[in-house]
């Protein structure tokens, strides 16, 4: 399992005393009144940085973080990812996954037969659907619904589906 998972992405500055415009990914953006600390993934390291203030303007979150005074500081901050521990996740409910958590699955049908490897996860609003990376190099795209998702084994890193008539058709 993942250890890191990432809650936003800065997008650009906002102002000039050093707040960051954040695009979130997290499914419930009010969760950064909440954070203490985030870990900011400059692509060499991650650095712990600690929330000042929090705002919210349009989809975006707008964070002041206590290590930056002004504009300069954090120009150069621009799409980098903000991360949380799993400690310091929402705790997902039942039948529920991270995203992170699922990618790379083995995906096989309730019959045992292979079908590939779990590759994304469509956020489309009614649904998730899942891409399917197949043997054979096609992609799948099977909805995240009870009827379709039978079981998530993360530990054998197994999910068992049930394929509707005509979804291999496509």
């Amino acid at each position: 399992m993942v250890e890191l998972l990432q809650v936003g992405v800065i997008t650009t500055t906002h102002g000039v005393r050093g707040e960051v415009k954040v695009f979130p990914t997290t499914d419930d953006p009010k969760r950064f009144k909440k954070l203490k600390t985030v870990l900011l993934d400059t692509g060499k390291e991650k650095r712990e940085l600690h929330l000042e203030s929090v705002k919210f303007f349009k989809q975006f979150v707008i964070i002041k973080f206590k290590e930056f005074q002004n504009m300069n500081e954090v120009e150069g901050l621009r799409q980098m990812p903000l991360l949380i521990t799993r400690d310091q996740a929402v705790p997902c409910g039942e039948n529920e996954n991270f995203i992170a958590d699922l990618i790379g699955l083995n995906v096989v049908t309730e019959e045992g037969e292979a079908l590939g490897t779990l590759n994304d996860v469509l956020q489309t609003g009614a649904n998730d659907v899942y891409v399917v990376k197949m043997t054979n190099g096609r992609e799948l795209l099977i909805p995240a619904i009870r009827q379709c998702i039978l079981d998530v084994n993360l530990d054998d890193g197994i999910m068992t589906v049930h394929l509707l008539e005509g979804l291999l058709d496509l």
